[in-house]
């Protein structure tokens, strides 16, 4: 907030994410495209230097804009950061999806809403969450595609977020975990890149909504990353375990759907990505793809634990 309390305002245009097409998509089939109607030759090359100077344009307006931002000191607000987590016994993992689950099945809705609504949800109240930490409302674009050719490339990803054109696509029907899906990428859309920290500001910022069907959400993606931790990438020890939940049948039915459009982790080409995924997280001072999963749960673990937490968790 300004020196008089009154709050400010950053706007990011995002420009490329109201294009027809993914930006990056654009840049990649831009010599194909040329290739196919022209031949290529020095037209293809025109062609290719317009797609790559609108998508940089696109981009470095962003990047001068995000400068603004205020971001989240993680450590001094949560008690919680990537470097430091307190372990979780598996005992700890058990009594916490023995807790949700009640929670979860007394609370349950059916209701849908748009993918279109639900991206302007999650983008208001995740602007409010952040916002109430930073003083600053980050104004960011709320669009979200559902096609990438990043999808070739990640076949087993649910969404994906261009952190140089902030565009966002979502890849499947996630069904009750769709708010939280977006969310994560939005997140990163507003500037935090790092996979844990997307994945907690989604979680608070839905959890503390007020809106039952981003509340469930929040907890629904909490209860999962539970599940996968203890059943330790086994799928039939996942099933069993949703089985033994405790759940509804609705969300048991959501749980394994979703468990099996996150990717099975067995084919060649599924584990070799990820294993290069892994590495690229490591490279960039995350702990690896285990943040989505154990990094998350333990971070939420030490929030609601520390001492020197400048915030209040939420209500589990």
């Amino acid at each position: 907030m300004t020196a008089d309390g009154v709050r400010q305002e950053v706007r990011i245009s995002n420009r490329a994410t109201y294009w027809p097409v993914a930006p990056i998509d654009l840049v990649v089939g831009a010599p194909i495209l040329a290739r196919l109607l022209i031949g290529g030759g020095p037209a293809g090359t025109i062609l290719q230097g317009v797609a790559l100077g609108l998508y940089a344009g696109s981009a470095l307006r962003d990047w001068r804009d995000r400068q603004a931002i205020h971001r989240i000191d993680f450590r001094r607000e949560f008690g919680a950061d990537v470097d430091h987590l307190v372990p979780m016994p598996r005992q700890a993992y058990v009594s916490q999806v023995r807790r949700l689950a009640p929670r979860l099945n007394d609370e349950f809705t059916r209701k849908r809403l748009s993918r279109r609504e639900t991206a302007a949800r999650v983008d208001r109240h995740l602007t409010r969450y952040i916002a109430s930490i930073t003083g600053q409302s980050v104004r960011t674009s709320a669009e979200v595609r559902g096609f990438s050719l990043a999808r070739l490339a990640w076949p087993s990803a649910l969404g994906v977020c261009d952190i140089l054109s902030g565009d966002v696509a979502i890849f499947k029907d996630t069904g009750l975990f769709e708010p939280h899906v977006i969310a994560h990428e939005f997140s990163h859309r507003k500037g935090y890149w790092k996979e844990l920290h997307a994945q907690v500001l989604a979680y608070l910022a839905l959890s503390t909504s007020g809106d039952p069907i981003l509340r469930q959400a929040a907890r629904c993606e909490r209860v999962y990353r539970s599940l996968r931790v203890l059943a330790d990438q086994d799928i039939s020890a996942f099933r069993e375990l949703v089985e033994g939940s405790g759940l509804r049948p609705e969300l048991r039915r959501a749980m394994l759907a979703h468990r099996v459009a996150g990717g099975t982790g067995t084919s060649g080409f599924e584990i070799v990505m990820r294993r290069l995924y892994d590495k690229r997280m490591h490279l960039t001072g995350q702990n690896g793809i285990s943040d989505y999963d154990a990094g998350f749960t333990r971070f939420l673990h030490t929030f609601e634990h520390s001492p020197a937490a400048r915030q209040t968790p939420p209500e589990p």
